[in-house]
C-alpha cells in the first residue's frame, strides 16, 4: 500500500502539516479510494520516521473533517462519502464556471480602480490625511479610561449620548438645529453616502454631481445603477444655473462649505437656488460637510442644512478631519421622513457600533474639550496653510496659482503653462524624489480631457505634514516642474 512514499526520516518541524496535506490530496484525487484502509498510526510513523503522536494528530484532524473514519481497535478507512467528492476539489474553478455576480456586483466590478496610495513618498501631500500628532491622545485616554470603569450601559445608550452631544455641537458650530432622533451615527461619512445611494436611488435614476467632485461618492451612486449629471463648479461653487429639469433626478450631492476638490464656497444666492430646485423636483440634497469646521480668517460658514425650510437636505458630517480617519465615526442629520428607513437599513448592514468610542466622543463634546481641540487644530492648520502659500510663492513665483485655500485642509496647485496630460508624469517624477502629489484630472467626470484646453493641476493636502516638510516638499516639486518644462 503506497500511501506515502518511503523516505528518510523527515524533520519533526512541519511534519504534521505535510503528512496531512499529502493524505488529504490522495483522498481527493482518488489515489485512496472510498473505504480504503489506512496504515496504523504506529506503522505509518515508523515508515515516515516521525513520532506516533504526529500521525495520530493527522488522523484525528482528517476524521474531524469527515475525510476518514476511525474507531478504537479498528482500522482507519477513507470515508464512504468521498465517492461524491469532485475530483478537482483542490483546483480553482475555470473562469466560465464562476458563479455570476449580481447586477450590483457587476457594476461595482466595472468601476475604474482608484487608489491614493503612494508607496515610497517621504513627504506626502495626500489630501484627507491628518497629522497623528494632532490627536488629543491624553484627553482621549482619560475619557476612555473613565468610560471603561463605568458600569456598561449598552450600545443604544452610548449612541443616544453621542447623538445628544452632537445635537448641541451642531447648533453651536454649524448653525444647524435638529431633533436628536434625526441624527444617525455611521461608520464614517462613506457609509452614510452608501446608505443614501441604496435607499434613495433606483437603476435608471439620475443624480446631480459637482464636476470635478468626490469620486468615491460618485461611485456609490453609480454602483446602484444611477447616472451622473455632472455640473461644473466655479469660484461660487456649483453652477446652479445648470441644474437640470429632468424627472429622473432624485438627488444632488454637494460640498458647499469647501467644494471638493476646488475649494470654492457655495454662495448664499446659489444655496437658495439649489434648495428651491430640490423642492420643486422633490429631490434630496446630500450636503457633505467634510471640512466645514476649518475656515481661516473668519468664522466657519453655517451649513446649507441650517436654511433648509422644507427638509430636503441630508447633512453628512465626520470627525475624521478633527480627530483621525481611523475612528470611522460619522453621522447623518436626516429629514424626519427618512429617519425610520435609514435606521432600519443601518441595522441591516451594521448592527454593532463602537460603544466605547461613542461614549468617549460624547464626553469630549459635552465637556468642551472637543471644541477647544478643534480651535487649537484650526490654528495649527492655519500655520501649515500659510507655509504652503509662502512656499509656492517662493519656489514657483509667477508659474503657479494656489486655489481653494480659504478653508479646508488642501489646495489645488494650478499650472497654467502645462496641460492636464502632464499630470501623471509630474506625479511619477515627484514620487521618484520622495514627494507624493495627486492629479486633479481623475476627479472630473471626463477623466481624460477631449482637448488640451484644461491646464495641469495637482491637489496638495497639508494637514498631515509639518511646516518644515511642506517647505522641503514644495522645493522638490518646483524642481520637478521646472525640469518637466
Amino acid at each position: 500500500m503506497d500511501q506515502l512514499s518511503t523516505r528518510a526520516k523527515a524533520p519533526q518541524r512541519g511534519a504534521e502539516r505535510r503528512i496531512y496535506a499529502r493524505l488529504r490530496a490522495q483522498i481527493e484525487d482518488r489515489t485512496l479510494a472510498p473505504g480504503a484502509a489506512l496504515l496504523s498510526t504506529r506503522a505509518l510513523a515508523v515508515e515516515l520516521g516521525v513520532s506516533r503522536t504526529t500521525v495520530t494528530a493527522v488522523y484525528e484532524q482528517l476524521a474531524a473533517e469527515g475525510f476518514i473514519t476511525t474507531a478504537k481497535g479498528k482500522t482507519a478507512r477513507v470515508a464512504d462519502g468521498m465517492n461524491t467528492l469532485p475530483p478537482t476539489l483542490d483546483k480553482p474553478l475555470a473562469r466560465h464556471q464562476e458563479p455570476p455576480l449580481s447586477l450590483y456586483g457587476q457594476r461595482v466590478a466595472a468601476l475604474q480602480s482608484y487608489s491614493m496610495a503612494t508607496p515610497g513618498a517621504r513627504i506626502d501631500f495626500r489630501y484627507g490625511a491628518v497629522d497623528s500628532r494632532d490627536f488629543p491622545a491624553l484627553d482621549w485616554q482619560r475619557a476612555y479610561r473613565t468610560e471603561l470603569l463605568k458600569r456598561p450601559d449598552g450600545e443604544p445608550a452610548a449612541e443616544a449620548r453621542l447623538r445628544s452631544a452632537l445635537q448641541g455641537y451642531l447648533r453651536r458650530a454649524r448653525g444647524l438645529a435638529c431633533d436628536v432622533e434625526q441624527i444617525v451615527i455611521v461608520q464614517g461619512s462613506q457609509q452614510g453616502v452608501d446608505l443614501c445611494a441604496r435607499l434613495l436611488l433606483d437603476p435608471g435614476d439620475a443624480f446631480v454631481f459637482e464636476d470635478p467632485g468626490y469620486r468615491m461618492a460618485r461611485y456609490s451612486f453609480e454602483s446602484v445603477g444611477a447616472h451622473a449629471l455632472p455640473i461644473a463648479v466655479d469660484e461660487g461653487g456649483l453652477d446652479t444655473g445648470q441644474l437640470p429639469n429632468d424627472e429622473r433626478v432624485r438627488l444632488a450631492y454637494v460640498t458647499p462649505s469647501h467644494q471638493f476638490p476646488m475649494g470654492s464656497v457655495l454662495s448664499v444666492t446659489r444655496r437658495l437656488e439649489l434648495l428651491e430646485w430640490a423642492n420643486e423636483h422633490h429631490a434630496w440634497i446630500i450636503e457633505d460637510d467634510y471640512g466645514g469646521e476649518f475656515r481661516y480668517g473668519q468664522r466657519p460658514i453655517d451649513a446649507l442644512r441650517s436654511i433648509d425650510a422644507n427638509e430636503r437636505v441630508i447633512y453628512a458630517g465626520t470627525v475624521s478631519k478633527a480627530l483621525t480617519p481611523r475612528l470611522r465615526l460619522g453621522y447623518l442629520v436626516l429629514p424626519h421622513a427618512l429617519v425610520h428607513v435609514f435606521n432600519q437599513a443601518k441595522r441591516l448592514s451594521d448592527r454593532q457600533s463602537p460603544r466605547w468610542e461613542h461614549s468617549v466622543l460624547a464626553t469630549l463634546i459635552d465637556s468642551g474639550i472637543y471644541e477647544r481641540h478643534v480651535r487649537r487644530l484650526r490654528r495649527a492648520n492655519e500655520r501649515r496653510r500659510k507655509a504652503l502659500i509662502e512656499a509656492i510663492d517662493r519656489h514657483l513665483p509667477g508659474q503657479a496659482q494656489l486655489l481653494g485655500m480659504a478653508a479646508g485642509l488642501h489646495g489645488v496647485l494650478l499650472l497654467p503653462t502645462l496641460r492636464a496630460q502632464a499630470e501623471p508624469a509630474l506625479q511619477a517624477a515627484a514620487l521618484e524624489q520622495g514627494v507624493g502629489v495627486y492629479p486633479l484630472t481623475p476627479l472630473f467626470a471626463e477623466s481624460v480631457p477631449a482637448t488640451g484646453e484644461r491646464p495641469a493641476a495637482l491637489i496638495l493636502g497639508y494637514a498631515g505634514l509639518t511646516v518644515e516638510a511642506i517647505e522641503q516638499g514644495i522645493g522638490i516639486l518646483a524642481q520637478v516642474i521646472r525640469r518637466y518644462r
